[in-house]
């Protein structure tokens, strides 16, 4: 089976790097600064949104220049301002000798997620890392997918999509793919559920078994 791997809030929890770059970034344009707890909500839908939400505009220089300005932290200190959830490493090592192939698919930029995955000794684990680009192009989780599935020659009934916010079952659910909403990240139980996920598992360990339910059924 073919395992798509959301980053944030899945292998990873950004919650310090992608706040404080936020906050950073409001910092500069002069805006009030709220609380980091306040911007849990943030991590995981695409930048351009959650900026537009912040700013409370729809004005595309605004939001560009927030985007320059969080990047402009992100990329030299915010993406190491990180830490791998508990048992990731062993659940990947497992998946893999079972014969499964991953990657991962984020709306973080591809040019950061390969840093982080690679600072964080994960890059042995997967196939090949997808993000969106700079330009903002495929941060889209259906177009992302959509795009690893062509490049990779991958048949929608023989993978899943592994995610812990609604834009991963949604991205999902748009290539008929399952997806498996993860709990210990930053989409709670009803957020999974309303979007539409397949199975919810509460932490990683539990994955490998939810994994084997799900494909059996297929063979």
């Amino acid at each position: 089976m073919n395992l798509l791997f959301d980053l944030d809030g899945t292998l990873t929890d950004p919650f310090e790097g992608i706040t404080k770059c936020i906050l950073y970034a409001l910092n500069r344009l002069g805006r009030p600064l709220p609380s980091a707890e306040a911007l849990r909500w943030c991590i995981g839908p695409p930048l351009k949104q959650s900026f537009t939400k912040l700013l409370a505009c729809n004005d595309e220089k605004t939001s560009q220049k927030a985007i320059s300005l969080y990047r402009e932290r992100f990329s030299t200190t915010g993406l190491y301002e990180n830490r791998i959830y508990k048992d990731i490493p062993a659940v990947l090592t497992t998946l893999n000798d079972l014969g499964h192939t991953l990657f991962v698919a984020t709306s973080k930029p591809k040019v950061y997620a390969a840093r982080i995955i690679d600072h964080f000794k994960l890059s042995g684990y997967f196939k090949r890392v997808y993000g969106s680009e700079l330009d903002g192009t495929r941060t889209d989780k259906s177009s992302l997918i959509a795009h690893i599935l062509q490049k990779e020659s991958l048949p929608p009934s023989q993978t899943i999509m592994i995610g812990d916010r609604r834009h991963d079952v949604y991205g999902a659910r748009a290539n008929d793919l399952l997806c498996m909403g993860v709990l210990w990240g930053y989409g709670d139980r009803e957020e999974l559920e309303v979007a539409g996920a397949d199975a919810l598992i509460k932490e990683p360990r539990e994955l490998i078994a939810a994994l084997k339910s799900a494909i059996d059924p297929y063979l």
